[in-house]
């Protein structure tokens, strides 16, 4: 349950006076499923263990937007509708509004800029760090060669790569500036953006140590870094009074970045713990609808997570087959009994030879309603506004050995035992510099995504560590791969 007393972005009290995070998913999943698959939004609103049961029913609203366009462009719309219809904005007065009344808010305060400029030199071309090393030319050729060759990343995401590589003059992004919301987060690409001198307007908590490490890594860059501040910030307390709330000041972080006098890239990349990331993301995704009403040349930029349900082409399909026929002979000793023994939850098989699309289902219960409702709204908004004519950039990243995934036990246990099943996961210096090379490809080739069903635009441009290649269901592998990444996780 959420707290009653918060304010801002919040979720809509229920009859008994409480504000419950599974009545709000049970019914934005009812939602969309209802004018597509009537008996899937049925059995979504009658869950009655959302927390335990959720994750079917995520799966259902990949399963029936394979339908048709049509189909999957009305389950985008309809979830974002009841997500937006439902969700409140509670004043400190203990007064409720509809969310869309953000939109014409008086804000609470005025929002400042400072702007930092970076004192180091430019990076006139790509490079990953990657092992210890910064990879380049031949050396990062060969190693986007591997990933693709060992199913890590879709071939179309090293193309892309390759093709930053063949234009390094794109790394500046010299006609936008990159509001890059959640600055702080280990995944977003602001450090790579500064390294390579694009401007970036930064938001993020108000937080002083938050703000010093983004304000050094400003000042180490090339590029300029926009800073929020309350009017007559001086420099000397820039990190302590820098920094806007999502979830209490939309209506001031959008008249802040209305004021920006270039193409305006609205990067989402929030982070949040439990239902507070459903509230946060809720507020950036009413920010986005503002800014692009206001602001329609504006473009968009998301990262899904792995760890989600995604339709994959049957390229990827016919990879696992593979893998899973060429598995060793102790691996197929050991499956056969452990399979028999879990009633076949175990060591599955990824996918049935030759579907087209396949469905990879990467979801981790461990992480939660909340956080799947989240990254389902990120993917719904990309479709809906690619279908407007929005320029988006939506790309899979890795499986990342980022703070909110190492601080879970089982995650950090799986993750370290996850290569015995074909799945790399990634340093985060090498996961943000290899998904800021995609946010650049996006936005400077004039080619993103746009295929005849929205699942292909997800699939396009994927870096998702071989979770849909491998020969197993990934949920299937998971405890396996936790139980012999146990060791590993402690050290």
């Amino acid at each position: 349950m959420a707290d009653e007393q918060e304010t801002g972005v919040v979720f809509p009290m229920g009859p008994d006076g409480r504000r419950s995070t599974a009545a709000l998913g049970r019914a934005v999943v009812a939602d969309a499923l209802r004018d597509v698959d009537p008996a899937g939004a049925l059995a979504a609103a009658q869950e009655t263990n959302w927390r335990a049961g959720y994750l079917v029913h995520f799966r259902r609203l990949v399963e029936a937007g394979l339908a048709s366009r049509a189909a999957a462009l009305s389950i985008a719309d309809a979830g974002l509708t009841s997500l937006h219809t439902r969700m409140r904005v509670a004043g400190v007065d203990g007064g409720e509004t509809p969310l869309d009344t953000l939109r014409t808010a008086t804000p609470g305060r005025r929002l400042s800029t400072v702007e930092v400029a970076g004192t180091g030199d430019r990076e006139e071309e790509f490079s990953l760090p990657y092992g210890g090393s910064r990879l380049r030319g031949d050396a990062l050729g060969r190693r986007l060669d591997d990933w693709v060759e060992r199913g890590v990343m879709e071939p179309s995401a090293a193309d892309a790569v390759r093709e930053v590589v063949a234009h390094p003059e794109w790394l500046r992004l010299p006609e936008v500036t990159v509001a890059v919301l959640g600055a702080g987060a280990e995944m977003g690409p602001l450090t790579s953006l500064l390294r390579w001198g694009a401007r970036v307007a930064a938001v993020d908590l108000p937080r002083g140590a938050l703000w010093q490490r983004v304000l050094d890594t400003a000042r180490r860059g090339a590029g300029a870094l926009l800073v929020p501040v309350p009017e007559g910030t001086s420099d000397a307390d820039l990190a302590r009074r820098a920094g806007a709330d999502l979830i209490t000041e939309v209506p001031a972080v959008a008249e802040w970045l209305r004021e920006r006098d270039r193409r305006l890239v609205v990067g989402n990349y929030v982070y949040a713990d439990g239902g507070t990331n459903v509230r946060v993301s809720t507020a950036v995704d009413a920010l986005t609808v503002g800014l692009l009403a206001d602001r329609p040349d504006s473009a968009l930029a998301f990262l899904a997570t792995p760890t989600d349900v995604f339709a994959v082409p049957p390229e990827a399909v016919a990879h696992s087959v593979r893998a899973y026929a060429g598995r060793s002979a102790t691996a197929k000793l050991v499956g056969r009994p452990l399979r028999t023994l879990s009633a076949g939850r175990l060591l599955r098989r990824a996918y049935v030879p030759g579907a087209d699309p396949g469905i990879s289902d990467s979801l981790v219960a461990q992480q939660g309603p909340n956080y799947a409702l989240a990254k389902r709204l990120h993917r719904w908004r990309a479709t809906v506004a690619r279908e407007a004519g929005t320029t988006v950039s939506m790309n899979v990243a890795p499986p990342t050995r980022t703070r909110s995934v190492v601080k879970n036990r089982a995650l950090a246990a799986a993750y370290a035992g996850a290569h015995r099943f074909g799945v790399e996961v990634f340093e985060p210096a090498t996961a943000n510099v290899l998904m800021a090379a995609l946010l650049v490809h996006d936005l400077q080739s004039g080619r993103g995504p746009a295929h005849e069903h929205p699942w292909q635009d997800e699939a396009f441009d994927a870096v998702h560590g071989g979770l849909w290649r491998t020969p197993y269901a990934p949920r299937s592998a998971l405890g396996l791969a936790a139980l012999l990444g146990y060791g590993a996780a402690r050290g």
